[in-house]
């Protein structure tokens, strides 16, 4: 496994766990992950979030979320937009509106990891990591 592009890992996960309905989802734990993670559970995308395991073999347990009888989950797409090959960096004034603000992008700033929505308000652009509806 290529570990050094954590938040393809992540997103992987996630897309993964979802397509099979499962209930939770681990992902190894890093500042990022966790961050994402936060900024994920904040905007409803999924439940709780956990941490197991101590020092490098931490990992966060996601508990995503399901919507109706068919569980459909609400995550329906997770799209990395900045790779390690290729960085996609946005002003303030460039940050994209996902479906027209239905969806989210999750963009890293220096004020921290937080949604498009968020670092417009804040007047802030950054490191646009992933797309989320």
């Amino acid at each position: 496994m290529a570990a050094n592009d954590t938040i393809s890992d992540m997103l992987t996960r996630i897309r993964n766990a979802g397509a099979v309905r499962h209930p939770t989802v681990k992902i190894p734990a890093t500042r990022m992950t966790r961050d994402i993670a936060n900024v994920l559970k904040s905007e409803g995308f999924i439940g709780e979030i956990e941490t197991v395991g101590e020092g490098i073999r931490t990992e966060l347990v996601l508990t995503l979320k399901y919507k109706g009888k068919q569980r459909k989950p609400i995550i329906t797409v997770l799209k990395r937009v900045s790779k390690p090959g290729l960085r996609v960096y946005k002003n303030r004034k460039e940050l994209p509106r996902v479906l027209g603000g239905i969806g989210i992008a999750i963009v890293s700033t220096s004020n921290g990891v937080m949604t498009d929505r968020e670092a417009r308000q804040r007047g802030v652009g950054g490191e646009v990591l992933c797309y989320v509806w």
